[in-house]
């Protein structure tokens, strides 16, 4: 034990280089593949080991489980596939397809979350309503021994944002110009009739 006064230095945990763990996502799951599922309870030890979640020991209990039970239906099947029914087919190989790509899916959601570039999920400026700034808040400081606290000024109220001022509104055309617009659409429309009566 160890008495009043700064806590033992604990060792920073060193993290995986990325080609290390690249390596062993892929040895996992290619294990878990080329085994069909049987071995997918290799991947969930390693996950429940390097996370320490109860979370993933608890799955894989339940991998192990699901492991268990597909070698005890496979091996109540008749040895004569012509004697199988299809609805057993399928059940085993739902089975199996379950097991496989669940496990699957899970570890490498969990791995590649657990050795992510944070570790885990952290409060950030996405998880704040309309992504604004948050003004951090300083804890008052602690009143040294010996001397009476010092007061600190109430923080100033936030101003609210100044108005803009709403679009310019374009103005009407001047009247010269729509008469000259008029007189050129008289042309165009006079124009038209020629070359449309003349075919």
């Amino acid at each position: 034990m160890h008495g009043y006064g700064y806590p033992p230095e604990q060792q920073p945990r060193r993290r995986p280089s990325p080609a290390t763990l690249i390596t062993l996502r892929v040895l996992f799951v290619a294990l878990t593949m080329l085994s069909c599922g049987f071995l997918a309870w290799a991947a969930m030890l390693r996950l429940a080991i390097v996370t320490r979640r109860k979370r993933d020991w608890y799955l894989l209990a339940l991998v192990f489980a699901l492991n268990v039970g597909l070698i005890v239906f496979f091996g109540m099947l008749p040895e004569d596939a012509d004697d199988m029914t299809d609805s057993e087919a399928f059940i085993g190989i739902g089975w199996l397809f379950v097991v496989v790509v669940g496990t699957i899916t899970y570890y490498l959601y969990a791995e590649i979350r657990h050795f992510g570039p944070y570790g885990g999920p952290h409060p950030g400026p996405s998880s704040l309503p309309y992504g604004g700034y948050v003004q951090q808040q300083t804890p008052p400081a602690a009143p040294r021994y010996g001397y009476p606290p010092v007061p600190t000024p109430p923080p100033a109220p936030a101003q609210p944002p100044a108005a803009t001022p709403p679009p310019a509104v374009p103005s009407p055309a001047s009247p010269q110009r729509l008469d000259q617009v008029r007189a050129e659409l008289d042309e165009l429309s006079d124009y038209l009739r020629k070359e449309g009566g003349s075919q």
